[in-house]
């Protein structure tokens, strides 16, 4: 989930047109999965160098096409730290509960 002040730009007309135009110039497919020889759909366009409220309304960072990478899910995980799904098992096998706010490990993101 997009950190509050990156909401607004995630909504934006020209951060959807970029988007989508990235995900059309790179066939729509896991960059980081391709380069392995895997063939994944990709999900997510990635900013290589993060957004921060510093280079939020730098066009240069924010939608440049050289700062975007197409993911999926478990390739925008890997780059975030994350688990590689989106759960997490007890030793029993059973899905544990989704990790609250306060349980969020120091110096992780959310987006």
């Amino acid at each position: 989930m997009a950190q509050e002040f990156a909401k607004a730009f995630y909504k934006s007309h020209a951060w959807q047109a970029c988007r989508d135009a990235y995900v059309e110039t790179v066939g729509g497919l896991c960059e980081r999965c391709l380069r392995r020889g895997e063939v994944t759909a990709g999900e997510i366009v990635h900013h290589k160098i993060a957004l921060t409220p510093k280079n939020i309304n730098d066009p240069s960072v924010t939608l440049n096409f050289a700062n975007l990478e197409l993911v999926c899910q478990t390739c925008h995980n890997k780059a975030h730290g994350k688990s590689e799904s989106r759960y997490e098992w007890t030793e029993m096998g059973d899905i544990k509960p989704p990790r609250s706010q306060s349980q969020t490990p120091k110096g992780s993101t959310g987006g």
